[in-house]
């Protein structure tokens, strides 16, 4: 089953993302948030990550999700803003000048270094896009009005509410009425649900989903697909074991046309061994993306979003599905080379590494 991407010429938007954007603020290198005087301030959500790193790489893009009438809420729209992100379909709530009734989301992260892991704690209760409900977002406008030909959102959106919940399934079912690709990214996050709630909530939604996108812990938790022979703490992935558990959830999900997997080995905090596969149904075919042993982490927070946005990419400028995955894994490398959850890479950066090139200096 072929993927069939909607010309450029016919749309106003190569790709939306649907999710919540927030404020991180993180100590200044490895720090502690116990012991540190000053916080850096980031601009990051998972599915605004794949939106932000598609406009630095060319393409047209629009975040939809929900912002407060305050500046912290016009931080996120100017970094929207100055980074080409089309925010018109963003839905901003009045502030009550508390946030007892809608407040940005703010996540404090550590990044982890040697032994110690990184580190989010979250403080998004009562966040504004947690309030998004049905009936908010005109889809029909958006998808048939304007035109997009791709939309991606996910785990982490979806476990925001009750309401977020309806609202994906609504987003995703106009998707796929109007012929736009849908793309969804598993990201479990055990902070913010259970995994029987998560199951429960996205089987559902699969039948409308085109690009499956998830690490071996999503695929458990999320979908309820273990990968025999994985140790507790994955710190080791069977690859054969992993393909096997991919041609499962396929068999299961007909409708799929590629699911696409982050591959991580962790040997420290700064230290990981790096790759993605990419399952193409039309083929029954997988495709590896490079290996990147020993890959030294500046900050990890991001590098799944830098591979679903790198294999994005391909996709909507008609590349292999080699290509693809080629593409993913160097973007989701490279962004793991910057502080901060969304992406400073450029496309020359990006094909450099994609092909193959090293780190050498350039002067």
């Amino acid at each position: 089953m072929a993927l069939t991407i909607k010309t450029a010429d016919t749309c106003e938007l190569d790709l939306v993302s649907l999710g919540e954007c927030m404020i991180r603020l993180s100590p200044p290198g490895h720090d502690r948030i116990e012991f540190t005087d000053t916080l850096e301030v980031w601009v990051g959500g998972g599915e605004y990550n794949v939106a932000y790193a598609l406009a630095r790489l060319g393409l047209r893009t629009g975040w939809v999700g929900g912002l407060v009438d305050n500046p912290v809420g016009r931080i996120i729209e100017r970094h929207a803003r100055t980074g080409g992100i089309d925010t018109s379909h963003a839905v901003t709530l009045p502030y009550d000048g508390v946030g007892r009734d809608a407040r940005i989301g703010l996540n404090f992260t550590e990044v982890g270094t040697g032994v110690r892991a990184s580190v989010t704690m979250y403080d998004r209760g009562h966040s504004a896009t947690s309030k998004l409900k049905p009936g908010d977002i005109d889809w029909d406008q958006l998808f048939r009005g304007r035109g997009v030909r791709w939309l991606h959102t996910g785990g982490i959106f979806t476990c925001l509410s009750e309401t977020t919940r309806a609202v994906a399934a609504e987003a995703l079912e106009a998707a796929h009425d109007a012929g736009t690709v849908v793309s969804y990214d598993l990201n479990f996050r055990s902070k913010l649900w259970l995994s029987q709630q998560a199951i429960e909530t996205t089987r559902p939604l699969v039948p409308y989903i085109d690009c499956l996108i998830g690490n071996e812990e999503d695929f458990q938790k999320v979908l309820g697909y273990e990968v025999e022979g994985a140790d507790e703490g994955l710190k080791e992935l069977p690859i054969e074991s992993y393909k096997r558990m991919v041609r499962r959830v396929a068999k299961d999900f007909p409708n799929l046309k590629v699911i696409g997997t982050t591959l991580r080995e962790v040997t420290s905090g700064l230290l990981n061994n790096w790759s993605a596969i990419l399952y193409w149904s039309e083929t029954d075919e997988f495709f590896q993306g490079p290996q990147y042993n020993n890959l030294e982490i500046e900050d990890r927070v991001g590098g799944g979003d830098g591979f679903a946005s790198g294999f994005a990419f391909g996709f909507l400028t008609s590349e292999s599905p080699q290509r693809c995955v080629d593409l993913g894994t160097a973007h989701g490398a490279l962004l793991q080379s910057t502080r901060g959850d969304t992406s400073q890479i450029t496309l020359d950066e990006l094909l450099h590494v994609a092909a193959g090139g090293g780190a050498r200096i350039k002067r």
